[in-house]
């Protein structure tokens, strides 16, 4: 137990780490200092009223093995099978009690069928696979196509949900907090090149608050126990500022900081579905479901699911897959699956979409190590402030929404998250515009319904995980959020053993499995990537933290190139991602379109509309060469990728969008061994 002065002392300490990033610019005026002085009084009386009932655990760091002498070679490493070769397996199975069908051949119905490729329903492949199950995943789309691509990248137990729980006596809030925080703890164990430990300030302009906010973050970090990160501290005004130049500092009493985790969304779900593919699933995207096969049950003469019609969405054919059991795991749009099931007019709807707006600054107007929470707008929405990918998220969740596969962000919610930032900014030297939007987006979240929320209102739905098993068996698995996906396909894959009576052959093990990339990735791996392949850091420390251990099959590619210099060679002014990595998204990711490329195997889309406009061209011709497509199939990709860029703000930010001939210099580029003019011939 700590004593009060110790308790003290590490909520006002100043590490010399945060000094590393100071600015000499915007000292506090002699007001904020004398405020400053009045604030250790608060903190003081805060501390002694608690220090008697609580203490704090150390941060819990986790174990990395020690780098290896030298990094393995590409043909030393997992890579998976083709799609195509995914295609083939689903097409193998039959209905049970078929002629010839022997319980584990090719044919044999797979245990599993998997809709939806999400962070759940991949999640729900991994954790199924590890145990030995014969698994099937099938998306409509691309994986993390929906809202899995489109969050606002922290992974978290939710300051705000911790704040409810008190206010509201609200046991359900806690619980979900204190799950979130432990399966914050594995999220960052099992992906450790993907996701990383975040400062995030909340500044106190209101000295009333401070206690608040202090008790706050402590009980924050105290409800995650041994696995609590770097423990929250008070921020002196100076600091404050210091480390977030442009924050304002007029009225600053000071900050508060804690942690959280942070990570890469699209990448970590891709890494999900790889993972499953390891452990032996069956895991294809553009393959949609478009009937359910049901069957009768001889014991109780109703009709259970025993699989679906499924279409490959590339080329039209359809065929069906057979399992013992199907998940319905396509997140906001669980509904439709569910009627699919048991009609349109039977079947009550059990989603209340929320729609999160985020939008893409600059990465001069903050920092490049904090973040920031504003936890208390106007409307009684949060707004976070966050690093990511060398530029600035700044987002927003919880305002109903309609259900759409590409939300579009409105006007009023774009003008509102720029108002809320320039309230933290200083005025006499930033102010963020319209102008300054690089990219801005909308992801649907799939909020479960209660009797009670009449209103229409998402504010105060539980953020809790829902299953539900329909009288023909097809088991839906909907709610909760990233943080939390392992937990809910733990709880769903348990579930499906007891419903359709599986024998798994092991126990689950997701919870300390490290996911295909991890195993060999060492945070200093970075630096041995740079020497080993003579690659510029810039782009060694890229692909590490992209592919984990898995950056020497991209770096090899590029050596092995006959032109190294145009494998490394950047889609897009002031980006890392090279050519390189559009064939091995190709040949090992599973990307189909240009889509997958720009949005989601690298974030050039979700960073900079325009830049992913600019880069479209080449993009589509190396993938064109490396495909087989025609000169229809690339026209075709170039109309796709300008919807899907609509989606995320082209034509809305910054400035309006640009015709084809405007992208880029025919006598700057050749794209894929053809002329750009050559190019232009194909969009047109």
């Amino acid at each position: 137990m700590w004593t009060a002065r110790r308790l003290l002392a590490a909520s006002t300490r100043q590490a010399n780490p945060f000094r590393a990033y100071s600015s000499s610019s915007g000292n506090p005026p002699r007001a904020a200092r004398r405020r400053g002085r009045l604030l250790a009084g608060a903190a003081a009386a805060t501390t002694l009223a608690g220090a008697a009932a609580l203490s704090y655990p150390s941060s819990s760091v986790a174990h990395q093995p020690p780098p290896p002498d030298t990094l393995p070679t590409s043909s030393e490493l997992w890579l998976p099978p083709s799609r195509g070769e995914m295609l083939g397996r689903l097409k193998t199975t039959r209905a049970e009690g078929t002629t010839a069908v022997a319980d584990g051949s090719e044919a044999a119905p797979f245990d599993l069928l998997i809709v939806g490729g999400g962070a759940t329903g991949t999640g729900c492949a991994v954790d199924a696979a590890a145990r030995g199950l014969r698994v099937a995943l099938v998306e409509r789309s691309d994986f993390a196509a929906g809202t899995s691509s489109r969050s606002t990248k922290l992974v978290h137990g939710g300051v705000r949900y911790l704040e409810k729980a008190f206010l509201h006596l609200d046991y359900d809030q806690y619980k979900l907090v204190v799950e979130a925080l432990h399966e914050r703890s594995v999220f960052l164990k099992i992906a450790p090149f993907l996701t990383s430990e975040i400062p995030i300030i909340m500044p106190v302009y209101n000295l009333l608050a401070l206690p608040y906010y202090w008790v706050g973050a402590k009980f924050y970090g105290w409800f995650a126990g041994k696995e609590a990160l770097s423990p929250s501290f008070f921020m002196s005004p100076r600091l404050a500022v210091e480390n977030f130049p442009a924050l304002k500092a007029d009225g600053l009493w000071g900050a508060i900081v804690y942690y959280d985790g942070a990570h890469n969304d699209s990448r970590m779900n891709l890494t999900l579905a790889l993972s499953a593919a390891k452990l032996g699933a069956t895991v294809a995207n553009y393959v949609e479901v478009v009937e359910l096969i049901k069957k009768t049950d001889a014991s109780s003469g109703t009709e259970r699911v025993c699989g679906a019609v499924v279409r490959d969405q590339l080329t039209g054919v359809t065929w069906p897959v057979y399992a013992k059991g199907v998940v319905n795991a396509t997140g906001p749009f669980a509904d439709g699956l569910r009627k699919l099931d048991g009609g349109e007019k039977k079947t009550a709807n059990i989603i209340a979409p929320s729609s999160g707006v985020h939008i893409i600054l600059p990465n001069y107007f903050s920092p490049r190590k904090y973040g920031l929470i504003d936890p208390a707008t106007d409307d009684g929405r949060v707004v976070f402030i966050l690093p990511w990918q060398g530029y600035m998220l700044a987002g927003t969740t919880d305002a109903p929404s309609p259900l759409s596969e590409n939300p579009l962000p409105s006007e009023q919610d774009i003008d509102w998250l720029l108002e809320e930032v320039n309230k933290y900014l200083d005025p006499s030297s930033v102010k963020v515009s319209r102008a300054d939007v690089l990219s801005a987006w909308s992801g649907i979240r799939p909020l479960v319904k209660p009797p009670r929320a009449a209103d229409g209102s998402t504010e105060n739905l539980v953020r809790s995980h829902y299953i539900e098993v329909s009288p023909s068996g097809l088991l839906t698995i909907t709610g909760g959020k990233w943080t939390t996906y392992r937990a809910m396909a733990e709880e769903t894959v348990d579930a499906s053993i007891k419903e359709f009576g599986l024998a798994p052959r092991k126990l689950c093990n997701t919870a300390t499995m490290r996911l295909v990339g991890s195993d060999q990735w060492h945070p200093r791996q970075a630096v041995q990537l740079a020497q080993e392949r003579e690659l510029d850091p810039t782009l060694a420390r890229h692909l590490s933290d992209s592919y984990g251990d898995r950056a020497v099959v991209v770096a090899d590619a590029i050596r092995a190139s006959p032109s190294p210099e145009a494998a490394a060679r950047p889609l897009a002014h002031g980006f890392p991602y090279v050519v390189e990595e559009i064939r091995h998204a190709v040949r090992n990711e599973f990307a189909c379109t240009a889509v997958d490329i720009i949005a989601r195997r690298t974030r050039l889309a979700m960073l900079s509309a325009e830049a992913a406009h600019d880069a479209l061209g080449l993009v589509i011709a190396t993938m064109g060469d490396e495909l087989g497509w025609s000169s229809a199939r690339r026209a075709a990709e170039w109309d796709a990728a300008h919807t899907y860029l609509a989606s995320v703000g082209l034509g809305i930010v910054g400035s309006a969008a640009r015709t084809p001939q405007q992208t880029q210099t025919p006598s700057a580029h050749s794209v894929g061994g053809r002329s750009w003019a050559q190019f232009l011939g194909w969009a047109k």
